[in-house]
């Protein structure tokens, strides 16, 4: 019988604490707090919404974080 899957864990971190940040710094200090994968997107960007853990959204604009969400 196969194991039964886990979902990813997810950091425990507040998403609010990139906004402001360059969108770089911001992708390598989410990867170093344990985020699998980290998106960067322009404003009003056509996306899945389904929700991933381990997966950290980025809104950047002009190279700055404007908005970040899980998911």
């Amino acid at each position: 019988m196969a194991p039964i899957p886990h979902p990813p864990t997810e950091p425990q971190d507040d998403p609010e604490t990139y906004v402001g940040l360059d969108a770089g710094e911001a992708e390598r200090r989410a990867r170093t707090r344990g985020w699998s994968t980290v998106r960067a997107l322009p404003p009003g960007a056509i996306i899945t919404m389904e929700y991933r853990a381990g997966r950290l959204n980025f809104e950047v604009k002009d190279g700055q974080v404007v908005r970040a969400w899980k998911g």
